[in-house]
């Protein structure tokens, strides 16, 4: 199908430092290191040994509540990231984000976003409670390696979208005083404190909001990156502008994460990473998380797709000013003629699997080095491919991984240890 054909090398196993190199100048108490033993000295381990002992982390998942679409769940209605699948897929930790999309630009919008922020908080304490001890929310680096040690599951909190800070400043110390580590200010649709890279289309005026609204950050979104890092959480770059995106980089003095963004170079969609924001990232010693996000994995750059898809989309009624396949879908009204159009759009994309994710990590890898690539699903809210629909499914990625050269020791750290390096990092700030 339209797979970009990246240059990546066949990677042989090298004599690269630790998985955690560097974490354990971070930390003064518990080692944060996961050392892989499957196969013992001079054997080839399996995919199913490296998985099994290695720390596997999601850097990004929403959170369901009542109120989630069941379109963006399993098929028996649950969350693609439940304790279950975590277990049966071998995934120890999870990034669970109080995610919040675009609404009214109001006193009372805004209100109505922190309270659903709330409401995803106590469904992650709720989830917990339930677990009879065999999950638990994790803060730091050692918590998480703690919890995998132990056989639980860690949940780490998230952060999407500023509106729900209601234009506060310390509105951001209150979410981290309840647990949240990584703090992202945008969504689709610009807000007080950033532009999105995805302007907001309007349906009542059918035009979508300008390009930039701020420039990037605005003053509130300048204070709110300085806020976080003086607090010693991430701050999360994934769907912020171009813009904004150069501005958190140019401020910040510790690395950055993108929790659920892939290349923009692989798969040309505005919410995806330009080679100038990839190089910058590394330069910062940050991690991009790649996504198993059907509609960013894919090229859709050729012109025949562009005029299949553009059709689809007049039929639909709907605008043609993005590229990317499914944005406005939610503005078809009829529910039949929506799933009609999703499924048109996803025919036309074809089948989307692991290899495609690793187009995209071996994109990364090549152009900033192994230490700045992980994995952040976006799992309920439209992510999920053909070998990778779930948390359960997480080792055929690590299969994939290592069918395309990739040793031990970087599966170690695309997994997590990258993660919890810049984890530490920010803590230490």
């Amino acid at each position: 199908m339209l797979h970009l054909k990246t240059t990546g090398l066949i990677r042989k196993s090298l004599l690269l430092s630790s998985v955690l190199a560097g974490i354990a100048s971070c930390s003064d108490n518990e080692p944060t290191s996961v050392e892989t033993q499957a196969g013992g000295a001079g054997s080839n381990p399996s995919a199913a040994d490296i998985h099994e002992s290695s720390l596997v982390l999601d850097a990004h998942a929403d959170i369901v509540i009542p109120s989630t679409s069941r379109a963006y769940m399993s098929a028996d209605g649950t969350s693609k990231v439940d304790p279950a699948k975590m277990r049966a897929g071998g995934v120890d930790a999870v990034v669970m984000s109080v995610a919040v999309g675009p609404g009214p630009r109001t006193m009372e919008g805004d209100a109505a976003a922190r309270a659903e922020a709330d409401e995803k908080i106590a469904a992650v304490h709720t989830l917990v409670e339930e677990s009879q001890g065999q999950v638990v929310i994790a803060t730091t680096s050692s918590e998480i390696v703690a919890a995998h040690e132990a056989g639980k599951s860690a949940l780490i909190l998230g952060f999407q979208n500023a509106r729900s800070l209601q234009g506060n400043i310390s509105a951001i110390d209150e979410f981290y005083a309840k647990g949240v580590r990584i703090f992202g200010l945008n969504h689709l649709g610009h807000n007080a404190f950033s532009d999105s890279s995805r302007p907001e289309f309007n349906g009542e005026t059918g035009a979508f909001e300008v390009t930039e609204e701020h420039g990037g950050l605005s003053t509130l979104g300048v204070a709110a990156v300085e806020r976080i890092g003086a607090l010693g959480a991430l701050v999360d770059v994934s769907q912020l502008s171009k813009a904004a995106t150069l501005q958190v980089l140019a401020l910040t003095r510790t690395p950055i994460i993108a929790s659920h963004s892939n290349a923009k170079t692989v798969s040309d969609v505005t919410r995806n990473l330009s080679d100038e924001e990839i190089d910058l990232i590394g330069e910062n010693g940050g991690v991009i998380h790649v996504a198993a996000f059907k509609g960013y994995l894919i090229n859709i750059s050729e012109p025949e797709f562009i005029e299949k898809l553009v059709a689809l989309r007049v039929a639909a009624g709907i605008s043609i000013e993005y590229n990317y396949p499914f944005e406005l879908y939610w503005e078809i009204d009829d529910l039949a003629e929506r799933s009609a159009f999703t499924a048109a759009v996803s025919e036309l994309l074809g089948p989307a699997s692991t290899d495609n994710m690793i187009e995209h990590i071996d994109y990364i890898v090549d152009r900033i080095g192994i230490d700045h690539v992980g994995i952040g699903n976006d799992f309920n809210h439209g992510s999920g491919i053909d070998d990778y629909n779930d948390a359960s499914e997480a080792m055929n990625l690590t299969e994939g991984l290592l069918e395309r050269g990739y040793s031990e020791t970087d599966i170690n750290k695309i997994w997590s240890g990258n993660f919890l390096r810049i984890l530490d990092a920010a803590a230490a700030n």
